[in-house]
């Protein structure tokens, strides 16, 4: 189950294996990126439907988001090649810690489940520190596969000062959802943002684009049409 690419000029960073690496100073600390991944949203920007519960942690839109994904050899090995497997697969590399909101963490009310540890079972895919933006912050849940859950009540902006040091010179993932990507966009905190249009209309549930009046302008923005019916957009923060 899914519960939540390409140059940046402004930093003269790559987006590599090992993480943001800058080319005009070799004796420099790498400068850690602010991403965003195989963030799908749907013809009206919704990248959710409603209402959330933990039967349905998509709401009406079920998996219709994903399944783009889902098809590719990046989540499953018999899937697909392609420009969407080329695209999915740069979520991981570089990533040295993640911050998520509170419903992507889990479903309305997990707050009051002490034995609530993620939709992911005992290996969630993260693999790294991982930050959970809550007003009722809790003590941190360690998972195995390296995935350590830290609950914050924090800005945008004091969220990606802890992932990054957490990180360790590599970039920090902002993973969702909407309204923590809406939020940290509004901030001006993100490097790079890969999204994904799929074809469908939802007609309600959590909007990304609200309040974010050309935002474009502060970006360069690419388009790669996929022969299975998806749009890629690409961010990247100019100078």
């Amino acid at each position: 189950m899914i519960v939540f690419g390409v140059r940046t000029p402004s930093r003269r960073a790559t987006l590599s294996g090992t993480g943001s690496e800058p080319v005009d100073d070799p004796g420099a600390r790498p400068m850690s990126l602010a991403r965003i991944h195989n963030f799908s949203i749907s013809l009206d920007g919704f990248a959710t439907g409603e209402p959330q519960t933990l039967e349905t942690p998509f709401g009406h839109a079920g998996q219709r988001l994903h399944r783009w994904m889902m098809a590719t050899r990046y989540w499953d090995p018999s899937g697909t090649a392609g420009v969407d497997d080329a695209f999915a697969e740069r979520h991981g590399p570089g990533i040295g810690a993640e911050i998520m909101g509170a419903n992507k963490f889990g479903p309305p009310g997990w707050q009051d489940d002490p034995d609530w540890r993620g939709w992911w079972g005992p290996n969630p895919p993260f693999h790294t520190p991982t930050f959970v933006l809550t007003h009722r912050p809790r003590s941190p849940i360690e998972m195995e596969g390296g995935t350590t859950f830290h609950f914050l009540d924090a800005s945008p902006a004091e969220a990606l000062e802890v992932a990054r040091a957490a990180a360790d010179g590599q970039d920090v993932r902002i993973g969702g959802g909407a309204t923590v990507v809406r939020d940290f966009l509004a901030a001006g905190l993100v490097d790079h943002m890969h999204l994904v249009q799929v074809p469908i209309v939802l007609g309600r549930g959590v909007r990304l684009w609200d309040g974010l009046e050309a935002l474009e302008a502060g970006y360069a923005v690419e388009s790669v049409s996929s022969p299975s019916g998806v749009t890629h957009l690409t961010f990247t923060r100019e100078a």
